[in-house]
């Protein structure tokens, strides 16, 4: 039987290669639902080609335009943020691709697995954010989160058939990005063009700055705390720069798993969308006579001091890793425009983090309203230090 498939975010890198993906096996897969929040142009495209039976355009001023475009062929199309909440509760849907950027990626996701949906999870800041919270619904709803993110995908193939007792230690492998080996002085200066060369993957804008900062290993380590359901000191990260293994598990007997493949998001994509099965594939394969050399070293956490606020918010639990990502998407988009400088951004997450008031135990109403406080404080911090620059400038 096919799997009735919607993919929430699908004009971005993970949702075209999932499309791409399914496009591979299409008496396998049905498209359901689409969504994009710019990028009209694309997700008209792509609905002309999939059929699916709605797609939503969240930023409203481009519904017209795709309503036009849709509706005559029998496509359903919404549009606002609300949008992506209903969507995902169609009967018909088998499994919700989560691929939407940030925050915003918590609600619809929370609405699908209280609909019993599947979940391909590619958007770590929902766990992030709210692990607690989306670990216990999928308990109680019965739900599926398989991981789509290559270091998760990894470890996840890593424990099949394993006991999670007999874990010792998740290893979570970073390439380090375009700044690898980089001190602070270079990193005051260093631009945006330059952050967005990533030396291994193609990935949209902010988790490319993520993990040129390597913010995006903390995500990672948050995340993987709650879909593993490890202890913060039971993680790890290693820097290896050729991004062959994807992420590793040590065991209590001092063996360790480790999952290896080239660096293409296509597979983790597969390994989720088909677990849990595996298929044949023509994607290219590891030669290791191309890599005579795989390396390792531990990451810089006092230049990139992202990486440590990461584990700081996890080891303070609660609210504290709503506010670490909220203030990291502010600083993020400001560095894009040129508005604060790159190691300015750990400093602004670092004061947002000791600013916002800390709840334990919040629910979703928390999470909604911390999540806009801390974006608050962090836009006032970068208004402040645009000024800062700006007199010194003069």
């Amino acid at each position: 039987m096919k799997k009735n498939i919607a993919i929430l975010g699908s004009t971005g890198s993970i949702g075209t290669q999932t499309l791409s993906v399914i496009s591979e096996y299409p008496d396998l897969f049905q498209v359901q639902v689409l969504t994009a929040a710019n990028n009209y142009v694309l997700l008209i495209e792509q609905a002309r080609k999939y059929k699916p039976l709605a797609v939503v355009i969240t930023n409203e001023k481009y519904y017209s335009v795709v309503n036009e475009a849709l509706h005559a062929i029998g496509i359903q199309v919404y549009t606002g943020a609300e949008a992506l909440v209903e969507v995902v509760k169609i009967s018909s849907i088998d499994v919700v691709l989560t691929a939407l950027v940030g925050f915003s990626g918590l609600e619809p996701t929370l609405a699908a697995i209280k609909e019993g949906k599947t979940i391909a999870l590619a958007n770590k800041e929902t766990l992030v954010v709210a692990g607690a919270l989306i670990t216990r619904a999928a308990k109680e709803n019965n739900v599926k989160i398989l991981p789509v993110d290559s270091e998760h995908s990894a470890i996840f193939q890593c424990l099949v058939g394993e006991q999670s007792s007999a874990v010792e230690k998740i290893i979570l492998t970073a390439s380090g990005g375009p700044f690898l080996g980089k001190d602070r002085a270079f990193l005051s200066t260093a631009s945006s063009k330059q952050a967005l060369k990533h030396p291994n993957w193609q990935m949209g804008d902010k988790i490319t700055i993520d993990s040129a900062s390597l913010m995006n290993k903390g995500l990672e380590v948050i995340e993987a705390r709650w879909l593993f359901n490890v202890d913060v000191r039971q993680i790890d990260v290693v820097i290896h720069p050729q991004s062959i293994i994807h992420s590793m598990v040590q065991f209590k007997d001092g063996s360790v798993k480790a999952q290896l493949g080239l660096p293409d998001m296509k597979l983790p994509i597969q390994y989720a969308l088909f677990y849990p099965n595996r298929v044949e594939n023509n994607h290219p394969r590891l030669d290791f006579d191309h890599f005579s050399q795989l390396t390792f070293e531990k990451p810089d956490r006092e230049v990139f001091a992202n990486l440590d606020l990461a584990y700081k918010a996890l080891e303070v639990g609660g609210s504290m890793p709503c506010v670490l990502n909220a203030a990291n998407e502010v600083v993020v988009a400001a560095f894009l425009k040129q508005e604060i400088g790159f190691l300015e951004m750990s400093d602004v997450i670092a004061e947002i983090m000791t600013k916002t008031n800390f709840i334990k135990e919040p629910g979703l109403s928390d999470f909604l309203e911390i999540d806009q406080v801390s974006r608050m404080y962090a836009e006032e911090s970068v208004k402040r230090k645009r000024t800062i620059s700006s007199t010194n400038f003069k």
